[in-house]
């Protein structure tokens, strides 16, 4: 089987991108340095602890393992710190990036899956983004994305490294088996913290902002299952086996949902009511966030099949039930 580089694959996204690879007839190999990863999660595939900034460690890894493909998930993510502190996502996510297309490049491993974002599009309200909307981010961790998307147009025209680069909107749920889930230390994502709130692991869920231009007043979002978005990327995988060009992929459902429509839905599908604060609008949200794109479809042949909300929540309720990592 051939080994796959998993940057990233003791976190969420990471840790079921490993699982669809094994399914897939891959062998995942985690990299994670578990600063925010769960040495838990990785349970596909062996694990090799080394940070993204470590060449010789990054060098290590690479000759042990002759990897055919990264898919390079490690980065950090939240975007409130990325304002606070800019810093730590420059010398993370993008030397960090950079430490590890050098090496890649340098070990013979051409083709690169990586894990971008929507946020790299900035502040386009109530725009249906896809792959040729103008990308001008907001905030540092968007910026750092972008860069990251940059850095790897030019290490293909300088060094043949082929990629496929995945646009993320909302990612949620989790693995319908309950292997591995979602699981943020500290949360920041809207399903967990409302089923957090439901399970009385916190107090309530703020709802920031209930006077937006939408029917129910509150922010829209484009919500995809991570067993879908893991799928997605499989196919890209796959794309680039097949010798196709570089490519940039959105990953959304071209539908959706506000704060409160995914409160109602954990609501019904736990039978357990939610708990709210109305708290004030936060800087930098956006009205509405939501994929115009159908390219992933009609290229891939990706179907986001289990991303409706009642699977999305269902799914990662059932996580939450059994359990998840750092007890």
């Amino acid at each position: 089987m051939s080994n796959i580089l998993v940057t990233g694959g003791a976190g969420y996204i990471g840790s079921h991108a490993c699982k669809a690879l094994s399914a897939a007839g891959y062998t995942p190999v985690t990299y994670d340095s578990l600063c925010t990863g769960w040495r838990d999660a990785v349970k596909f595939g062996p694990f090799e602890e080394g940070d993204l900034t470590d060449r010789a460690r990054l060098d290590q890894v690479f000759a042990a393992y002759q990897p055919q493909a990264v898919m390079h998930f490690a980065a950090l993510s939240q975007v409130g710190e990325s304002m606070r502190a800019p810093g730590l996502y420059w010398h993370n996510n993008v030397a960090g990036s950079l430490c590890l297309i050098e090496a890649a490049v340098a070990a013979g491993c051409l083709d690169l899956v990586f894990s971008s974002t929507c946020a790299t599009y900035g502040d386009q309200d109530n725009v249906l983004l896809d792959e040729d909307c103008a990308q001008a981010p907001i905030n540092a961790y968007g910026a750092s994305k972008r860069a990251i998307e940059d850095m790897l147009r030019d290490f293909e025209a300088a060094h043949g490294l082929r990629h496929v680069i995945f646009r993320y909107f909302n990612v949620a749920g989790a693995d319908p088996e309950a292997e591995v889930g979602e699981f943020h230390h500290p949360e920041t994502h809207l399903v967990p913290l409302v089923l957090d709130a439901i399970a009385g692991r916190r107090d309530a869920l703020t709802i920031f902002g209930t006077d937006y231009d939408t029917p129910d007043g509150t922010c829209i979002r484009d919500y995809v299952h991570v067993m879908d978005l893991v799928e997605a990327h499989v196919l890209g995988l796959r794309w680039l086996e097949a010798g196709r060009g570089s490519r940039v992929f959105n990953l959304g459902t071209g539908r959706g949902f506000s704060v409160r429509e995914v409160i109602e839905v954990a609501e019904a599908v736990t039978g357990m009511p939610v708990p709210v604060i109305l708290g004030a609008r936060r800087p930098g949200d956006c009205t509405r966030l939501v994929s115009g794109s159908t390219r992933a479809g009609a290229e891939l042949g990706w179907v986001p099949a289990r991303s409706t909300l009642n699977e999305m929540i269902g799914d990662a309720w059932r996580w939450h039930e059994t359990g998840h990592y750092g007890k």
